[in-house]
């Protein structure tokens, strides 16, 4: 076995040695200088063993950048792992397609009352029983603290500890797989935590002057930490038999090469997939509205599987709550919905008024729908509000179930949030552990100033650091079977069931597809036709109407009232309804 690391910036490398508690050195092994800053040592080590790298002429431990597994956390030893160990038990599976499909948003420290893979296996029957396809995880990479959102780690190829590392890992991705279900796995390439983070010790992985939101920019100038990107987005479709990765923040990754760092994911996860025979899914979360992630790179594009369309949950939003503050201004528009129904983006190289510049780029309309993933909640637009609050702590029944129907009858791929299908009452807040009582202070006032600015009370802003922040956010499954949220998870089932079912809820064209919101007595009217199918959603106080070819029948409705009376559709306000000929 040959141990190998990049650290150019180092005169001399040490690999050492330590017991299995990693608190005693066993022996230093000096690596030898390689080619392009890379350096390298003969040493076996064995499945657990502890290791780390001692940089120059120093005495300081810092942990393998490749590391697999951290069992003391991200500043102690590295323990290493061997992937092929695991017999894996999905030599059958053949994989989940995207289009089709139904995606659940889920972070596994407050998905489970435990807060591990493990646990999360025992909900899986939940989520077969719901109708999804695809299980997506929040990042589960090395951070430091107990429990943290998963977008400051900063050992990007472990499996967080708490979680139950890597073994567990496998575990419930071959648990998924027996179950039917598809895993996605969130990545985060465009920036790393405050806490940990010693890369820059080993080299130029950081830009220094150029930052993003959350901090100095990743070098994607460098050969190496190009390589370092690519091959862990390529170890989690391959050591861990992952089904595709969701790209966090696309937008954030400066690359001035010829060929995008996101081509070449896209390029070899294609030559993986083919490999695997099984197909391999890549998204991206980008807020450029710019339809090149998705096009082919026969037509000059990167060639991503599909990527998140913030202006669909944007003008849903707007829709069921009636909030016009900030980003969500424009989508007031009355016809933000006809347009992200029929042509993906509002904003296709119109004036954002929030951006104060024109935004976007139209999607051409050879494009399929699935390839928008389109969502009422997420785990941003819920934790990033100042009391982390869900839709179900302030919209009734209707309201929640108009926007289960929205979300499932859109064009795009639709995506849950963890509990959003029985209207959970448990909010999702911003949370962290982190142990520097600086940091921990330093992220708290941070978190208030930001809502400050936007105007909202100080006192609603809960503190990050406060053990009770994340033990609140933890989803209550005692809720699932009572009242209003078990008939909310009914009517999702249901839901799922009728895209399953009906055609015309997958159609990947534009053809047929056409959509309208008009204004009512008290509110708008909704209503999405795709081919013969008819989908209303009456937010007013009024009686809405609309026409149906002959023959059709009502397929689902929300409430009762719902009268169809040969091609006339009548829906009472606050329900909604889906209509649509015999198959």
């Amino acid at each position: 076995m040959s141990i190998d690391v990049w650290a150019p910036k180092a005169k001399r490398v040490r690999l050492r040695r330590l017991d299995d508690s990693g608190d005693t050195v066993v022996g230093d092994v000096e690596m030898e200088a390689a080619p392009d800053g890379w350096w390298t040592a003969p040493v076996d080590l064995a499945d657990g063993e502890r290791y780390g790298f001692v940089l120059g002429d120093g005495d300081d431990l810092r942990p393998d950048p490749r590391s697999r597994r951290q069992p003391g956390g991200v500043h102690e030893a590295s323990a290493w792992f061997d992937p092929s160990v695991y017999s894996w038990n999905d030599t059958a599976w053949t994989g989940k397609q995207l289009a089709g499909g139904l995606i659940y948003e889920l972070h596994l420290g407050t998905f489970t009352p435990e807060g591990t893979l493990d646990a999360a296996i025992g909900r899986l029957d939940h989520l077969v029983d719901l109708g999804v396809t695809h299980v997506e995880l929040l990042p589960v990479k090395g951070f430091n603290g107990t429990w943290n959102w998963g977008y400051d780690g900063v050992l990007w190829y472990t499996v967080h500890e708490a979680y139950g590392g890597p073994e567990a890992y496998q575990r419930f991705v071959d648990a998924a797989h027996a179950a039917g279900l598809a895993v996605i796995q969130d990545v985060v390439y465009n920036h790393l935590g405050p806490s940990g983070n010693y890369l820059p010790e080993f080299g130029e992985y950081l830009r220094e002057g150029s930052r993003n939101t959350w901090g100095d920019s990743v070098n994607l100038d460098e050969d190496a930490v190009r390589a370092y990107i690519v091959e862990n987005a390529l170890m989690w479709m391959s050591d861990y038999h992952v089904d595709g990765l969701r790209l966090d923040a696309v937008h954030a990754l400066l690359d001035h090469r010829p060929v995008h760092v996101l081509q070449q994911i896209a390029e070899r996860t294609d030559a993986l997939s083919a490999h695997r025979g099984v197909p391999l899914t890549t998204i991206a979360e980008s807020d450029m509205n710019d339809p090149k992630l998705i096009l082919p790179r026969e037509a000059g594009g990167y060639g991503l599987t599909a990527q998140w369309s913030d202006d669909w949950h944007h003008t849903a939003h707007v829709a069921l709550t009636g909030e016009t503050i900030g980003y969500y201004e424009d989508f007031a528009d009355v016809e933000a919905f006809r347009k992200v129904s029929e042509g993906g983006f509002f904003h296709d190289g119109t004036y954002s008024t929030f951006r104060e510049e024109k935004h976007g780029k139209p999607i051409p309309e050879v494009v399929p729908n699935w390839r928008l993933v389109t969502f009422a909640q997420d785990h941003d637009q819920i934790g990033n509000r100042a009391a982390g609050d869900r839709l179900s702590q302030s919209l009734g029944y209707d309201r929640l179930a108009a926007a289960a129907v929205l979300t499932l009858t859109a064009p795009g791929t639709p995506m849950l949030f963890m509990g959003e299908e029985w209207g959970a009452t448990t909010p999702w807040q911003f949370f962290t552990s982190h142990p520097e009582p600086e940091l921990g202070k330093a992220t708290a006032e941070g978190r208030i100033a930001e809502f400050e600015k936007m105007g909202w009370d100080e006192s609603t802003v809960p503190d990050p650091q406060d053990p009770s922040t994340f033990e609140n956010s933890k989803l209550d499954w005692d809720e699932v079977g009572e009242g209003d949220h078990a008939q909310l998870l009914g009517l999702y089932r249901e839901l799922a069931k009728l895209r399953r079912e009906r055609p015309e809820l997958t159609d990947p064209s534009r053809e047929g597809l056409s959509a309208e919101a008009r204004e009512a007595r008290g509110g708008r009217v909704y209503e999405l036709r795709r081919r013969d199918l008819v989908v209303v959603v009456n937010l007013s106080d009024a009686e809405a109407t609309a026409s149906v070819v002959p023959g059709a029948r009502v397929l689902l409705a929300t409430a009762e009232g719902v009268v169809l009376d040969t091609t006339s559709l009548t829906v009472p306000a606050g329900a909604s309804a889906i209509v649509g000929p015999a198959l």
